[in-house]
């Protein structure tokens, strides 16, 4: 199986990426990603101020997927995330959720033993995800620094991108130009105070072109056993959850073939809407419609 190191990384997601690395369709493969601060952070006593920012979430790629082209759908299957022995978490001042409130540093360290990291002598229970992944934008949709959801994905920080789950992106160049990172051991909806359990990883995936599918996905959407979920970003949470929940509406409406007003009903009574972080400089929530009213391949076949 081949692995690609996480010494090749972008910062940028960005129309005419160039490959690092290339894989086939099909094609199951270990990606090594660095921590969101690219192992800077190594004792207790560190401020975050003090670290070289410029090398911050870096992102691990691109990979050149075979056979992709503008109009063709990748599918991600996520099948494992490695989890270390130990994690970085911070708070830093006037940022994250809270940022009136936040007025102290703190940078910690926290061991990571039998499925659990141990902090403040409680256990919290480790389901890795990753934060930052991402192909390349289109070309109309400009540049994103990897700090930033869109709608080629990026920093969407959604604890749902985990294991045995299926991540699609809209492709919008040759190749797609795949590329992840910032990975985590653990971390709530919200993302509240800037970071969650922040770790270096191992990756494997599944990566699979889809042929010119009937649907162009506006958003990222994830599949996993209880559902599917549209992954949005906007300037504010009332704007992120707007373009997730009338992308799943359209989606809705047009996969049962019923009225929009129809699909709108149907929606208030089965879809959840889920904060996946407030911290990034664009914020993100996920439209989750369960998996007995609709399929991703409902969405797919139909335009």
């Amino acid at each position: 199986m081949k692995k690609f190191s996480k010494n090749n990384v972008i910062y940028t997601f960005e129309h005419g990426l160039t490959e690092q690395y290339r894989m086939a369709s099909g094609e199951t493969v270990i990606v090594e990603t660095n921590d969101c601060f690219h192992q800077q952070i190594t004792s207790d006593t560190q401020l975050l101020m003090e670290i070289d920012m410029d090398i911050v979430n870096p992102a691990t790629g691109p990979i050149y997927v075979e056979g992709a082209e503008a109009g063709d759908v990748l599918k991600i299957d996520i099948l494992d995330i490695s989890v270390p022995n130990q994690s970085v978490a911070a708070a830093v001042p006037n940022e994250g959720g809270l940022p009136e409130e936040a007025t102290a540093p703190i940078v910690s360290i926290i061991p990571i033993e039998d499925g659990f990291a141990h902090y403040l002598g409680k256990k919290i229970p480790v389901r890795p995800m990753i934060g930052v992944i991402g192909v390349a934008p289109a070309k109309a949709d400009g540049s994103w620094g990897t700090h930033t959801p869109w709608k080629h994905g990026g920093n969407m920080d959604s604890k749902v991108i985990t294991n045995n789950t299926t991540l699609y992106f809209q492709v919008n160049q040759e190749g797609a130009q795949l590329a992840l990172g910032d990975c985590h051991a653990a971390m709530a909806d919200g993302e509240l105070c800037f970071t969650g359990l922040e770790i270096a990883s191992e990756v494997t995936l599944r990566v699979t072109v889809l042929k010119q599918p009937r649907q162009h996905l506006a958003w990222p959407v994830l599949e996993s056993d209880t559902g599917i979920s549209v992954i949005a970003s906007g300037d504010t949470l009332e704007a992120a959850m707007t373009a997730a929940a009338s992308t799943a509406v359209a989606y809705i409406e047009k996969a049962l073939d019923v009225k929009w007003e129809e699909a709108y009903v149907l929606a208030s009574q089965v879809m959840d809407l889920h904060i996946s972080q407030v911290v990034n400089p664009m914020k993100t929530i996920r439209a989750e419609i369960p998996r007995e009213i609709l399929s991703m391949s409902d969405i797919l076949s139909h335009p």
